[in-house]
């Protein structure tokens, strides 16, 4: 999983896309792409991954290129943010990375608008590689920014609903919710007082509550984010509204905002081993497929169950699909050598095997929809749900901006205002989010 949790990658995603490059190089320049991919040459990848498991299996990935492409030599640098990378990529020169890869998809808009990674539609074309046909359709959208496809899929997180088996047959519920009346029917059933707390809570659906942030809920309810013209739908799509109403309502049937706040305070962390959802304190969670390793690492005393999210009850038909977010890899528009750097690309994202082996050893969800149907893949039963989820052609995603991530950051703001009863009035405080997030767009173009 990455060293990051997706929450924290959209509040670093929305200040950092402030201080990504205003000024790179616009565009692949003539020069760029005439180096001879056939020759001896070194390329510099720059990674997000920090953890020695993952580490090791950036290597491994590589070492697996290399010796498909003889030629090409990889210099590997890890742990980089979107801040380095970004200045990198401004400054250009020999040791500035030709390859980088990012956990940060907010930023596409801002790395598509800005020319600082290139255009690869014209490498796909080249290759004879339909990028809608190779990739999930979700993470084909969130790799694109008004055409301009600067950035290609490498690993995919997928979200879902955990949830705690033994507690279910305890309650008499015999199968995982599908609709989100069910989900709150249920939820109840599962929350047991303690007083003037919980002894057990049945979810835990405040938006600071770990995964449930407000595009992972919206994502459910399949919203426009933007229309046309390229203005916030929030106030238009009732997508919007249903979404905030059904949290809102969860809120209020599980014992309100100031309660629930009160018991997650006592909580453990969402990396650590006291998560609710592993000492049995809260009996679902939503949550990415990496939660699934870290269940099992904390040696649970209940068995886990995975099923995908609810949906809106007028969209049943739709059950399976969810939330879709990953990691991204691009080359640089200073890179000198961009058809050897594209060589790489495309062998770290399109090649079944190679894209397959990097999932085994990362734990997350495959991002070829050949992959995501290897008889290589190695998971537990349960992972199934996620690669599902992913290969779903009705899950979605979070559209790239060229402000970031800024725009979801100012939605997740007006939800911490909604559901803490600090905004009262839904229609009027999507109207007013919406301008704001129409207003930063503008001083952002």
């Amino acid at each position: 999983m990455p060293g990051i949790s997706r929450k924290a990658a959209i509040a670093l995603a929305a200040s950092a896309s402030i201080a990504l490059l205003t000024t790179a190089c616009t565009g692949q320049s003539s020069s760029g792409a005439e180096d001879d991919a056939s020759k001896e040459t070194t390329l510099n990848l720059w990674h997000a991954w920090s953890a020695p498991a993952e580490v090791k299996a950036v290597k491994s990935l590589i070492a697996g290129f290399e010796k498909a492409h003889p030629n090409i030599h990889v210099n590997v640098v890890g742990n980089m943010t979107d801040d380095k990378i970004n200045q990198a990529l401004r400054a250009g020169g020999d040791k500035a990375p030709d390859v980088i890869s990012s956990f940060t998809t907010n930023n596409v808009g801002k790395f598509c608008s800005s020319g600082a990674l290139v255009d690869l539609n014209p490498f796909f074309e080249k290759s004879k590689i339909d990028p809608e046909k190779t990739f999930p359709k979700a993470m084909n959208e969130y790799t694109q920014f008004e055409g301009n496809r600067c950035t290609v899929p490498l690993l995919g997180d997928a979200y879902g609903l955990y949830y705690n088996k033994t507690a279910f047959e305890k309650a008499g519920i015999k199968s995982p919710p599908k609709t989100w009346s069910e989900f709150e029917t249920v939820a109840k059933k599962l929350t047991t007082a303690q007083g003037n707390t919980y002894k057990q809570l049945g979810f835990m659906p405040n938006y600071h509550g770990w995964e449930s942030t407000t595009e992972h809920y919206l994502g459910q309810f399949s919203p426009t984010y933007f229309d046309s013209d390229g203005k916030s739908n929030l106030a238009k799509d009732p997508a919007f509204e249903a979404g905030f109403t059904v949290q809102k309502k969860l809120v209020d049937a599980l014992g309100g905002y100031k309660k629930l706040e009160t018991y997650r305070a006592t909580l453990g962390d969402e990396w650590g081993p006291k998560h609710p959802f592993h000492t049995g304190q809260v009996a679902m969670q939503l949550d990415g497929e990496w939660r699934l390793g870290m269940a099992l690492d904390a040696k649970t005393d209940f068995e886990i169950g995975v099923a995908p999210l609810p949906v809106p009850d007028d969209q049943a038909d739709e059950y399976g699909k969810g939330y879709i977010t990953g990691t991204i890899a691009g080359i640089a528009a200073t890179s000198e050598k961009q058809n050897a750097a594209w060589e790489l690309v495309k062998y770290m994202t399109t090649d079944t095997d190679a894209v397959v082996g990097f999932s085994n050893a990362i734990h997350n969800v495959p991002s070829t929809l050949e992959a995501l149907k290897s008889p290589k893949l190695k998971y537990d039963p349960r992972f199934k749900t996620f690669l599902e989820i992913a290969a779903n052609p009705n899950s979605t995603t979070s559209p790239a901006s060229v402000n970031g991530g800024v725009y979801l950051a100012t939605i997740q703001e007006f939800g911490y205002a909604y559901e803490s009863g600090k905004e009262t009035d839904l229609k009027a405080g999507l109207a007013k989010t919406a301008k704001q997030i129409d207003t930063d767009i503008a001083q952002a173009q």
